[in-house]
């Protein structure tokens, strides 16, 4: 089973697409989950502790928005843990939004950066692209070892929607 880290990580279809593939999907739930259900953080809407803040100062200066090293903070266990990644460019908001350009592009160059495996896949306009988006997603994963290495491509995949 591989750690899939998803983007947008708040898809709930990428989520489900990945687990019944049979590996892990890395998605932002999971953090949130954290945040709200451990003891000794504050309540709504404060789940941050003093560590929170220099996590985001990890990828963006202090200049950069709030929003950015906020989320920056709660997408580096998922980074970190990350043995393979799909991102999906241009989603709508229904399908799974970030809710910020900038994260979406910072993301994008920390997980190329880091060289795993990673498949790039428009968003599907149509029946056929949604049919080609799920078998994309289905070889892709069917590609990844127990250790996450794709056979024989150690860098980024690209797919054209």
């Amino acid at each position: 089973m591989t750690n899939i880290f998803i983007y947008p990580t708040n898809s709930l279809i990428l989520y489900d697409l990945v687990e019944r593939f049979g590996h892990k999907p890395l998605a932002i739930m999971q953090e949130i989950k954290k945040k709200v259900t451990t003891a000794g953080i504050d309540s709504p809407p404060l789940n941050i502790t003093p560590e929170d803040p220099k996590i985001g100062l990890k990828y963006a200066a202090v200049e950069v928005p709030a929003g950015v090293r906020g989320r920056m903070s709660l997408l580096d266990p998922l980074i970190e843990d990350a043995e393979a990644a799909i991102l999906v460019e241009d989603a709508p908001i229904g399908f799974g939004c970030m809710g910020c350009q900038r994260t979406s592009e910072l993301i994008g160059l920390l997980i190329r950066a880091k060289r795993i495996p990673t498949l790039e896949l428009g968003y599907p306009t149509s029946d056929d692209s949604a049919k080609d988006f799920v078998y994309r997603i289905s070889e892709f994963t069917k590609g990844l070892g127990a250790t996450g290495e794709a056979e024989g491509a150690k860098n980024a995949e690209v797919a054209e929607e």
